[in-house]
């Protein structure tokens, strides 16, 4: 039982109330009778909070239609679940669709409760799942999007993603154990150099080092450890691969942070029981009296990072080794796009382009074409909202670049484009203050026949300030939000600056608030010549 459990329901907040009430898993139990009530006779906390436990998302400003959101480890899917995924907004016309998030995951879009039961079967089907996928759950985790592929990788994620998932949610089946935490948490791992999977901003996460220890007078390793590790060889001179931790990284409407140094080092083997661990302290003793305080930066502010090691270090069940001096996150952010050679002699990998993360029935049934006719069946999405085809054969590749899809999923985007990264916005979420997607389109559209740039410049859009978009780790971050002009409320955004990727990563700041929406586009043009070498274009010759 978990110290939470001991707290009178009259002194919870609404959110902890009827988690107590009843445990958010248990409507997975009752989809059926959902789909026969209907979404309007449902029960409101069943409806708008409890159906998020399986991943289905009452949205107000689309009534009737829901969300759902997938659970992808790593990023990874078959060419038979993107079927899948296809056949199951086909049905719902203009307003099915689809969008690649910022966690390597998909989110349908036109779902009606009517239809649940039929979907879950067909889910299970192909062993896709969507437990546990929202609310005060663990998020789907995020690994390396050319895991296995990248001859300069240094770990392989793939399976250690779907260990975590797997301790998570039970196989996909659900997991009581994790489904009551104080709030949604993040876990990402990357074993690559480039922290492709954006490590500061997570909960937990793990970045590739090397322990490279000294025998003590005891004959253990030194490092603050208590007993020795299987995987360490007797020579101390052969440096070990593992991760370093970090802890603590969030966005919310209320506080921004990038993670912090546990100062712990694991080896791969005991990165499943490290999350257990770190999961298990944020259940237990997390804070839950304010929702706006209750990610897990919060818990460690108030006992100190020390305190928070040592809770961590009691459910880990063996002393820590104290984290490698440094990591491998050496290289600039790749963001994949285009054709790459694979550590697999005569294969490559394409990474395709998708405006905004934004998919259509079409589009989905042609990406699972390409990845079935010209690789393995296997496709990957990227935390830039992006596709990557796998082994894809150099015989076959001269043909496939010429496939029509890749008129609208390019190889080759403009330089503002490609890097462009959008949250769902007003038109389907009503968190969301003014409409993201289809205006960040239209804004870089414009920017491009204005200006000429030698290099490519991210940036990022979020409806609010709960940036699911990520502005803060954009070169130009944009965040929704009300502005008066003229006497009126009007659509604006808040402008962040100086968000750094891969090595050294560090988060950006805001540097001017409440810009009309309408008045962005000079405003954009002016920060792109002045930080970015942008030039304006010669007028074209009559």
């Amino acid at each position: 039982m978990t110290d939470q459990a001991t707290t009178t329901t009259t002194s919870l907040n609404k959110f902890e109330k009827f988690k107590a009430e009843k445990d958010g898993l248990a409507v997975k139990e009752e989809i059926e009778k959902f789909a026969s009530l209907g979404w309007e006779a449902m029960d409101e906390t069943d409806r708008d909070h409890r159906l998020k436990w399986v991943g289905v998302f009452f949205r107000p400003v689309t009534p009737g239609k829901f969300m759902m959101r997938m659970r992808m480890p790593n990023g990874i899917l078959s060419c038979e679940q993107m079927r899948v995924l296809a056949e199951v907004i086909q049905r719902y016309g203009d307003e099915g669709n689809a969008d690649i998030t910022t966690r390597q995951n998909i989110q349908l879009r036109g779902i009606r409760i009517e239809d649940l039961p039929e979907i879950f079967d067909k889910f299970r089907a192909v062993d896709l799942t969507t437990v546990q996928s929202g609310m005060d759950n663990v998020r789907n985790i995020t690994g390396d999007p050319v895991a296995g592929l990248d001859a300069d990788e240094l770990f392989d994620t793939r399976e250690l993603v779907q260990q975590i998932q797997d301790m998570v949610t039970n196989q996909g089946e659900g997991n009581s154990e994790f489904t009551n935490l104080p709030r949604k948490f993040n876990i990402a791992i990357t074993g690559g150099r480039d922290n492709s999977v954006h490590a500061e901003i997570n909960d937990l996460a793990f970045v590739p080092a090397f322990f490279e220890g000294q025998l003590g007078d005891n004959g253990q390793w030194a490092m603050g450890q208590g007993e020795e590790l299987s995987s360490i060889p007797s020579s101390p001179s052969s440096p070990i691969f593992g991760f370093n931790v970090l802890v603590g990284g969030f966005f919310s409407a209320k506080r921004c942070e990038a993670a912090v140094p546990l100062n712990v080092w694991v080896p791969p083997e005991d990165v499943v029981a490290l999350c257990r661990a770190v999961l298990e302290v944020f259940r237990d003793r997390g804070l839950r009296a304010n929702r706006q305080k209750s990610r897990l930066m919060w818990l460690i502010d108030e006992w100190g990072l020390e305190k928070f090691r040592a809770e961590v270090e009691k459910r880990f069940g063996k002393s820590f080794i104290s984290a490698a001096a440094r990591d491998e996150i050496d290289w600039e952010k790749r963001d994949h796009i285009g054709v790459h050679k694979q550590k697999q002699p005569g294969l490559n990998y394409v990474g395709l382009h998708v405006p905004v993360g934004r998919l259509y029935a079409e589009d989905m049934f042609e990406i699972a074409r390409l990845a079935e006719v010209y690789g393995s069946g296997e496709i990957r999405l990227t935390v830039e909202q992006n596709i990557i085809i796998p082994n894809i054969a150099d015989s076959l590749l001269e043909t496939f670049l010429t496939e029509p899809v890749l008129d609208k999923f390019t190889v080759n985007p403009t330089l503002l484009m490609r890097s462009l990264v959008s949250c769902t916005g007003s038109q389907f979420c009503n968190f969301a203050l003014i409409e993201t997607k289809n205006r960040a389109l239209a804004i870089i559209k414009a920017l491009e026949a204005e200006l000429e740039l030698t290099h490519p410049v991210r940036i990022h859009w979020t409806g609010c300030p709960n940036s699911c978009g990520q502005p803060q780790v954009a070169d130009i971050g944009l965040m929704g939000t009300k502005v008066r002009k003229n006497g009126k409320a009007v659509e604006g955004v808040d402008i962040y600056m100086g968000g750094k990727v891969g090595k050294e990563a560090q988060l950006g700041a805001c540097i001017t608030k409440g810009i009309p929406c309408e008045d962005l586009l000079p405003v954009l043009r002016e920060l792109l010549i002045e930080h970015f070498g942008a030039r304006l274009r010669e007028p074209a010759a009559v």
